[in-house]
């Protein structure tokens, strides 16, 4: 007897509600309270506040703010980098959501790659994530991100050195994915 999924038999969860902002200076302290959370840490490296400021002002960033929810409300911040670069590959430095488990990260990273290919008209999206952040790796997997390598012992942390898993997502595969109905058009 074959054993069911009983998520494959659950009817499709609605997706989060979001929305991305540009960050302001006015939103810095939030997103350093995001960072320094301690359900956070171990799967970031914090940055200074001067660094999310200029990161704001700075042309070749996108900061937001991830609005969700019912009411909008900040969920949460991502950082895109390379968004002039002649090269059209751009990096999706960080993603934080405060409410794990809800979705917003999913709606949020879809959010970012329409940006990325449709408005900023990339050819490549990628990232890094650490090698324990296996939440995260399993999210960006399901999302169509395709695994390029491991930078081993890459960044150093309170715990030791850790490896990262650094993954992209070209245009043409993104346009499959939309022709198929995995992203939204």
């Amino acid at each position: 007897m074959t054993a069911i999924n009983a998520a494959a038999t659950q009817p499709a969860r609605t997706p989060a509600r979001v929305r991305l902002r540009p960050t302001m200076t006015s939103d810095i302290e939030f997103v350093l309270s995001l960072e320094q959370d301690p359900l956070n840490l171990p799967f970031i490296t914090p940055w200074e506040k001067t660094q999310h400021e200029a990161a704001v002002r700075f042309p070749d960033f996108r900061h937001f703010i991830i609005e969700g929810g019912d009411n909008y409300d900040a969920v949460g911040f991502l950082i895109l980098i390379g968004c002039k670069s002649r090269n059209r590959s751009l990096e999706l430095k960080r993603m934080v959501v405060r409410s794990k488990g809800e979705g917003f990260g999913r709606a949020a990273l879809r959010e970012v790659k329409k940006i990325a290919f449709d408005d900023l008209h990339a050819h490549r999206l990628w990232l890094d994530v650490k090698t324990v952040n296996q939440r995260a790796k399993a999210l960006y997997d399901s999302e169509g991100f395709v695994v390029e390598g491991v930078l081993r012992e890459a960044v150093l942390t309170d715990e030791g050195f850790a490896s990262l898993v650094v993954m992209s997502m070209l245009a043409p595969e993104f346009a499959r994915r939309r022709e198929q109905a995995l992203e939204v058009a």
